[in-house]
């Protein structure tokens, strides 16, 4: 029996699943609060959940993990120095050390003039011991990586730093992308690395000995070893993973994904079994990169999203909260001040709120999750505020009746932003509560925040919760209609009319003349624990099947471990105008240039040459038996009097495979 762990760090959640590989089936699965501070303390939370008896039985280990696309958008990583070959880069992402030196090549892949030797030579000696990471970057290295590869030769001699090269990590035109792509390498180098030892550490220490694999934005997985080396190829990992274990657990091969967590919901789409991938490369905090990963739309909307109230609304905000079903049942002093609402409820709102969600309602209750820095600039009381909410969960009345202060010397919302707090809060979760079809924890406090909530618009609960869910599948499905419009037709601004169009086909709404209706092509998968319920609330408004696993709440980790080694390489192969003597034909790819007198002749040296590099590459990242896969795409790219049309193919060889288990001591294969 082939047996694998899956281990995914979501917003809210660390999922962990054991499984049969050969029949995919879930023998075990358990849940851990990701714990922001220490990831590995929510990985081992969650292994130690685990049927313990299996775990000496694993064949492969799989982790998805948020930490790369974290560290980006929060601005993490090392000291890095950039180096540019014959062009400036317009610091997309900083580098802490950066030169511009002579070189660079045309679009054949000649120089353009000779490499700057001597001013990179200089640089580098300037920075050591200031740098953890070098970066380097080449105008149209794509092309011809040569100089690239010769300044990585002499770092290696003068640094002591891991370095990546700009042709190593993509092989597509963009100069700005790629060196953006190449600093975002470098800076993540340590953190993953240090990721990766604590992984390795709470498994040993479990007597886990099998092979650690880490998941990749587009869905497939590779080795500890080349995460170290590459780890900026697991942005978006954790919604790709989702992608692959929608496909494991329902075998549809054609299907939207819905993943909703605690803080947002993931939207992608499977293709013949694969995820759509974002050909112009992945965009991470507004930053676009080079990164091959799952086109995946992301929408602030989750199980943990804040709910708050204006006259004659309800508002479902994209800030993240604790639910106030799981704060009471997680806290004793929660659950009390909450039931002491029900001695008397406040007065309905006579007018309108202009910032309703800047309000700090009776049953919100807040929590430190974080100390600041000792450099961090705060008033006295936000300090005493902050330790006395690291003792217990205290609401903001409660906390200056006991500080002896107004409400407006404590800067909630500014803590809040700067993370160092969390708010308890009506959420999509508690409307479920009250609703009753998903009752994990305390119902009776969902049920008296709820009813505190009614009160405030001047209706009862039964009239809330149906505002709510109404409010909620409306916004699902917009985010939904957006995403798959934009996959469509590449424009993502629907203006005034289309959203107009787009709430009467979701809403069923009748305008003075005419309504329309939306029907989806593709059924819905589900990701996530209360999934089911919100999933269907869409499927049944764009009149789609909505299909659900009975493990779809650990999906991100059974597609983690369910998903295939995958190694590719890609050759651009084009007419030459004008001539090299002897040369009809170019070829461009990481491997360097070619030249060939036929079309044919490029096609066969390229694919043969790729075959051997690709399976080489697979099996040396794990893979047991791999497939080759060649995809060409051939187009008319000039035509010549006397020589009729000559082509442009673009050649992508690909082996694939599944990982390679762990062998035990008696040389059988589990």
């Amino acid at each position: 029996m082939r047996i694998g762990l899956g281990l995914d760090t979501g917003g809210t959640y660390t999922d962990a699943v054991i499984m049969d590989l050969e029949r995919g089936e879930v023998l075990s699965k358990a849940k851990s609060m990701t714990t922001y501070e220490d990831l590995t303390i929510g990985i081992e939370g969650a292994i130690d959940r685990l049927d313990q008896s299996l775990l000496g039985s694993l064949g492969v280990v799989a982790l998805s993990s948020t930490l790369a696309t974290n560290s980006v958008v929060e601005g993490k990583g090392c000291r890095v120095g950039l180096i540019c070959i014959g062009g400036e880069y317009d610091r997309t992402l900083g580098a802490d050390y950066m030169i511009s030196v002579r070189g660079g090549n045309d679009i054949h892949g000649d120089e353009l003039e000779p490499l700057g030797v001597k001013e990179a030579e200089e640089f580098m000696r300037s920075i050591v011991g200031k740098v953890e990471g070098l970066a380097i970057s080449g105008y149209l290295s794509v092309r011809n990586p040569a100089q690239e590869k010769r300044l990585k030769e002499m770092a290696k001699a003068i640094l002591d730093v891991p370095v990546v090269c700009g042709y190593e990590l993509t092989s597509e035109l963009g100069f700005n992308e790629r060196t953006t792509t190449c600093i975002m390498n470098s800076r993540l180098i340590p953190i993953m690395d240090e990721l990766i030892r604590s992984v390795r550490k709470a498994l040993d220490e479990r007597g886990i000995r099998a092979p650690l694999m880490i998941s990749r934005g587009d869905g497939s997985m590779m080795t500890d070893a080349v995460a170290r080396e590459r780890p900026v190829e697991t942005i978006l990992s954790g919604p790709a993973a989702s992608l692959m274990g929608a496909m494991h657990m329902t075998g549809i091969r054609d299907a939207v994904v819905m993943d909703m967590g605690g803080t947002t919901t993931d939207i992608g789409i499977l293709r013949d079994g694969r995820p759509s991938l974002d050909r112009e490369g992945a965009i991470i905090d507004g930053k676009r990169t080079r990164v091959m990963a799952a086109r995946v739309y992301t929408s602030g909307i989750g199980g943990d999203s804040r709910i708050v109230v204006n006259p004659g609304s309800v508002i479902l905000t994209p800030q993240r909260v604790i639910p106030l079903c799981v704060a009471a049942h997680r806290w004793s002093e929660v659950a009390e001040g909450v039931r002491t609402l029900t001695q008397k409820l406040p007065h309905h709102l006579t007018r309108p709120l202009s910032r309703p969600e800047l309000q700090n309602f009776d049953y919100e209750y807040f929590h430190t999750v974080k100390d600041p820095s000792e450099s961090f600039v705060m008033g006295e009381y936000d300090r005493r505020f902050l330790r006395l909410a690291k003792e217990r969960p205290v609401t903001l009345r409660i906390a200056t009746m006991e500080l002896g202060c107004n409400t407006y010397d404590i800067q909630i919302q500014r803590m809040e932003e700067l993370g160092l707090i969390q708010r308890v809060g009506i959420t999509p979760t508690d409307i479920l509560h009250v609703e009753g079809s998903y009752r994990e924890f305390d119902s009776t406090a969902s049920e008296i925040g709820v009813r505190y909530l009614a009160s405030l618009v001047d209706v009862n609960v039964d009239q809330f919760v149906t505002i709510a869910k109404r409010a909620i599948r409306n916004k699902l499905c917009v985010e939904l209609m957006k995403a798959l419009i934009t996959e469509d037709s590449g424009e993502p601004n629907l203006g005034t009319t289309g959203m107009d169009l787009l709430m009467k086909g979701i809403t069923s709404r009748l305008g003075k003349d005419f309504g329309c209706s939306i029907i989806l092509s593709k059924p819905i998968i589900g990701i996530g624990a209360p999934s089911g319920v919100y999933m269907r609330w869409v499927g049944e408004a764009l009149h789609t099947d909505v299909m659900i696993s009975v493990d779809s709440d650990v999906g991100n980790a059974v597609g983690a471990v369910c998903a295939s080694i995958s190694e590719s390489v890609k050759y651009v192969i084009r007419p030459m105008v004008p001539r090299r003597e002897g040369a009809v034909y170019e070829v461009f790819s990481k491997m360097g240039r070619k030249w060939f007198a036929t079309l044919e002749e490029a096609m066969e040296s390229c694919e043969s040459e790729a075959r051997e590099y690709v399976t080489e590459a697979a099996l040396e990242n794990n893979a047991d038996v791999v497939e080759i896969s060649v995809d060409l795409d051939r187009k008319p790219y000039i035509y010549i009097p006397g020589e009729g049309r000559l082509d442009e193919v673009t050649m992508v060889v690909t082996a694939a495979g599944k990982p390679r288990m762990f062998r035990c001591p008696s040389d059988t294969w589990f």
